[in-house]
């Protein structure tokens, strides 16, 4: 059963955890160089694999003791707060121009540049936790898909914008206190049984 409440508190986390990712700013600037609903199509099916590919470690993470799982997705929680907290902007990614403006090439530069970027990547990892932690693989992969093709939305249409408005020190400050929040609340549970 589709849960709104699931999907809506992983919306929450996986988004504000994505904005602060290169692959936003790898977006802005395909966005800015080609059709946007060209690169949106090619982003959006990369974001969809990442996803399905999360959601099935989180539900292979679902086999093992509760207890256990709990324990784990608190931990990785507090890791990916600290990634957060601690990383540095090391630039802009190099992006190859397709030699013509095609759908095709340029759906396929947009799908192949986030899905090499996004594979194992932190909200990646949050997916396959959120999914293990709630044991709902529908609505942690909607929730999921529908905060990265908002972020990818964002970031085609209108990232340099947002980000006069809003530091994108505060962004990350908010996605990692989200991830504590969500890591005492799942170490709470672990030791509450």
């Amino acid at each position: 059963m589709f849960s709104i409440t699931v999907a809506a508190v992983v919306f929450g986390i996986v988004f504000l955890a994505e904005l602060p990712d290169k692959t936003a700013l790898a977006g802005l600037m395909l966005g800015t160089r080609y059709r946007a609903s060209y690169v949106f199509a090619g982003v959006a099916a990369a974001f969809a694999v990442h996803v399905a590919l999360a959601i099935a470690a989180g539900s292979v993470l679902t086999l093992l003791p509760h207890r256990v799982v709990q324990g784990v997705v608190a931990v990785l929680f507090l890791a990916g707060a600290a990634v957060l907290l601690l990383k540095k902007d090391d630039g802009e990614e190099e992006i190859n121009k397709p030699a013509d403006q095609s759908f095709w090439k340029v759906a396929g530069a947009g799908f192949s540049l986030i899905l090499v970027a996004e594979f194992g990547d932190l909200t990646q990892i949050m997916t396959a936790n959120l999914a293990a932690r709630y044991e709902d693989p529908l609505s942690v992969g909607v929730g999921a898909v529908l905060a990265l093709w908002a972020v990818a939305g964002l970031g085609i249409l209108g990232g340099r914008t947002l980000l006069k408005y809003v530091p994108m020190k505060l962004i990350t400050k908010i996605a990692a206190l989200v991830m504590l929040a969500m890591a005492g609340f799942t170490l709470y549970e672990v030791i509450a049984g």
